[in-house]
């Protein structure tokens, strides 16, 4: 299995992923996890959120996800289910 493999089974499975650990499940750095995931989001796999507003405060991941509020920058990925 590859590490982009690796890397698409972790996000399947859901929650909140924070690239520095990925990082360190796959044997990587942070900086290669970003340019998988960039890879992804332009291989339509991926969608990002530009921008999560004032929409934090319906969400649940507000407390874990480091929502500007909070002074920690944030990118919100979704996986694209293939049709």
């Amino acid at each position: 299995m590859t590490m982009l493999e690796k890397l698409l089974t972790e996000i399947r499975q859901g929650g909140t992923l924070d690239t520095r650990k990925l990082a360190v499940q796959l044997n990587t750095s942070p900086q290669m996890v970003e340019a998988m995931l960039e890879h992804l989001r332009q291989s339509g796999i991926l969608r990002t959120y530009e921008s999560c507003d004032d929409a934090c405060g319906g969400c649940s991941l507000r407390q874990s996800c480091g929502s500007p509020k909070s002074g920690k920058p944030v990118q919100l990925w979704q996986y694209v289910q293939p049709h």
